[in-house]
């Protein structure tokens, strides 16, 4: 079992890590020292298509590899679905607990133990504007999973995907700056996200219908979009506006 001062130390080396292949190392060291024989660091992305950014660091059996991606199931696998429902860790062995199984994810989770992997445990990953990830890590098939150091496996999960997801961001050109609403905008556009009209936008601004029109034309300007369903989106994404604006 692996001790906090493991995981601070593996800490320290991730974050100075600026290669994938140092913090493979790193991970391959840490992934060895919790009792765990394979590791996955991924986006949930077609990995035979990524994009620049997409974090990809993974060691499981070559087979698996070949068919998760031949199968392109980084949708559809049972262990992705179920990390998109929470954002602690979780051992596999709790998915069909998270999420229903079908047929066909019960093939999935069978070709996984064909391969070689038994029990795991995965760590979510998710960034508001950015596709959701996770760091899995995974035994051999017939092996005991210790649940004893979950806890401290879930530190290292989450720093071992912010690392990767830094190597990865480093490698294009700096994001542009999201735009700037004014305060009316945001105002205006959160109350498009809960399905206002610009009429009745403007009766609960106290404001004509034509400046609430303004507001929005205005905001859809900024963000280079001409609907208003995409103007929300964005705009959520950004964190101009927040789901608790919305539901409220």
């Amino acid at each position: 079992m692996i001790t906090l001062a493991e995981v601070q130390a593996f800490c320290t080396v991730a974050r100075a890590a600026s290669t994938p292949c140092a913090l493979l190392h790193a991970v391959e060291g840490i992934t060895a020292a919790m009792g765990f024989r394979y590791f996955a660091l991924v986006h949930h992305i077609d990995l035979l298509n990524p994009g620049s950014t997409a974090v990809r660091l993974v060691n499981y059996p070559r087979d698996w590899v070949d068919a998760f991606e031949e199968g392109r199931l980084y949708a559809a696998d049972p262990i992705h679905r179920a990390s998109h429902t929470t954002t602690m860790g979780f051992a596999w062995s709790k998915v069909e607990a998270m999420i229903s199984l079908h047929p066909r994810d019960h093939a999935v989770l069978a070709a996984a133990r064909s391969a070689g992997l038994g029990d795991g445990f995965t760590i979510p990953a998710h960034v508001p504007g950015e596709v959701n990830g996770s760091c899995s890590f995974a035994m051999r098939e017939g092996e005991d999973l210790d649940e004893e150091q979950l806890p401290l496996v879930q530190l290292v999960g989450s720093f071992a995907f912010e690392a990767a997801r830094k190597i990865a961001r480093a490698t294009i050109a700096p994001i542009a700056a999201a735009p700037q609403l004014t305060e009316r905008q945001i105002e205006c556009v959160a109350l498009v996200a809960r399905g206002k009209t610009d009429w009745e936008i403007a009766k609960i601004l106290g404001v004509g219908a034509e400046t609430v029109t303004q507001h929005l034309k205005d905001a859809r300007d900024r963000y280079g979009v001409t609907k208003r369903t995409m103007l929300a989106i964005r705009a959520l994404f950004d964190g101009a506006i927040s789901f608790t604006d919305i539901l409220r």
